[in-house]
C-alpha cells in the first residue's frame, strides 16, 4: 500500500522547502542546539538572498546575501559560502567569501577559510584558520562617539610623564 513511491528519488518541487528542519543541529562551539536548526544539506545550492527567523547551518552551497540579524549562522566544515552574512553570531568552519557582520561575535575555526570584512565586537581566531581582509571590533556607533581614555590636560600644565621625558638621566 505504501510502497509505490519507495523506488522514487526525492525530487524537491517549487512548493516543497529547500531547508530542512534538524532536531538538534551541533554547532561549532560544540554545544547542540536547544530548538531546531534550519539546515542547507551538502547537495543544496541557494542563490539569492536568505532570511528568516531561525539559527542556519549551513553545509552546503549558498551565493548572495544571510540575513538572521536575531540568529545563529553556522558555516560547516563542506559548507562554500559566496555571500555577505548578517547574522547575531556566525560561527565558520567551511569557506566564506564576502563580508561577515556579527552582532555578538563571529568565530572562524581552525578549519575555517574567510575572505572577506569582519565588524563584530568579539572575533575569534583559531590557531590554524586562514583569514584575508580586515577585521573592525568597534562596537560603538562609529568614530563619533568614541571617548577618551585619557583625561585632558589645561594647556601650560605639564604631567610628570612629560617631565621624565625631557630628562637625560645617565649613571656613571
Amino acid at each position: 500500500m505504501f510502497e509505490r513511491n519507495k523506488n522514487k528519488p526525492a525530487v524537491l518541487t517549487a512548493t516543497e522547502p529547500a531547508i530542512t528542519q534538524s532536531p538538534s543541529v551541533p554547532v561549532s562551539s560544540g554545544i547542540a542546539s536547544a530548538r531546531s536548526d534550519a539546515m542547507i544539506g551538502s547537495s543544496i545550492v541557494i542563490k539569492g538572498t536568505v532570511t528568516g527567523d531561525e539559527d542556519l547551518v549551513i553545509e552546503g552551497k549558498v551565493e548572495g546575501t544571510i540575513d538572521l540579524k536575531s540568529n545563529v549562522v553556522s558555516v560547516g566544515p563542506s559548507g562554500r559560502v559566496k555571500a555577505d552574512i548578517n547574522a547575531k553570531i556566525v560561527n565558520i568552519e567551511g569557506e566564506v567569501a564576502g563580508d561577515i557582520s556579527g552582532i555578538e561575535k563571529v568565530v572562524i575555526s581552525k578549519s575555517g577559510n574567510v575572505k572577506g570584512n569582519i565588524v563584530a565586537p568579539r572575533v575569534t581566531l583559531e590557531d590554524g584558520a586562514i583569514f584575508k581582509g580586515s577585521i573592525d571590533m568597534d562596537p560603538g556607533e562609529g568614530a563619533a562617539k568614541k571617548v577618551s581614555l585619557a583625561p585632558e590636560k589645561p594647556s601650560g600644565v605639564s604631567s610628570a610623564a612629560d617631565s621624565a621625558a625631557s630628562f637625560d638621566l645617565k649613571r656613571g
